[in-house]
């Protein structure tokens, strides 16, 4: 049975009171992913964004850029909005277990740590939606948790994270890098690579 618990606002609270600042190396991807947030970005959207940390960080590089958030926990919708204020960014509720809304078209995409809830064909058709909403030219950037080829590198990355089996979040689906690039790069994304990796988390990016 598929599960994801970040519904919950306990699931949620609980993350960000005691993981979301604790992820080894997290600094370290967000500013590779930054590198590839053009600089001359109009309109960007983060897809799972959870309490804004990610669209803060974005809207440091291009603050002129019109900020979209989407994610359908309220409890992190609450905090981006204690975050954001009223005119800072638009922030949208919205599971992607279910198609993006029509949002408009976007310089670029990013996500941290959200797909991975998905599961496997829904991932597949989130990308090629993504692909939908950007402009030419625009990029998308997924800084994702992402499946280890072998069991026990999946149990040492738990141990790095200070996690155990039983332990780790169950809404986790995770899936191989390599798969991942391929969809994107038969969907149509150019340029697809990974450009920066650390055990399981790892940052995605394709262009169009």
């Amino acid at each position: 049975m598929s599960v994801n618990l970040w519904a919950r606002p306990e699931h949620a609270l609980d993350y960000l009171r005691d993981r979301v600042g604790t992820v080894p190396h997290r600094g370290e991807g967000e500013a590779a992913l930054l590198e590839w947030v053009p600089a001359n970005c109009r309109r960007f959207l983060d897809l799972g964004t959870g309490d804004g940390r990610l669209l803060a960080i974005v809207k440091q590089r291009v603050p002129e850029a019109q900020a979209v958030g989407l994610d359908f926990s309220p409890t992190m919708l609450e905090r981006a909005r204690a975050r954001f204020g009223e005119d800072g960014a638009t922030l949208v509720a919205h599971n992607m277990d279910h198609p993006l809304p029509d949002l408009g078209k976007f310089d670029a995409v990013v996500s941290s740590f959200a797909i991975h809830h998905l599961e496997h064909e829904r991932k597949r058709a989130l990308y090629a939606e993504v692909f939908k909403a950007l402009n030419p030219g625009g990029v998308f950037c997924n800084f994702e948790h992402v499946a280890s080829p072998t069991e026990r590198l999946h149990q040492e990355f738990l141990r790095e994270l200070g996690q155990t089996p039983e332990t780790e979040d169950p809404s986790n689906k995770l899936l191989a890098l390599e798969t991942q690039l391929q969809w994107l790069q038969d969907i149509g994304f150019i340029d697809v690579d990974c450009h920066w990796k650390w055990r399981e988390l790892a940052l995605l990016v394709g262009r169009v």
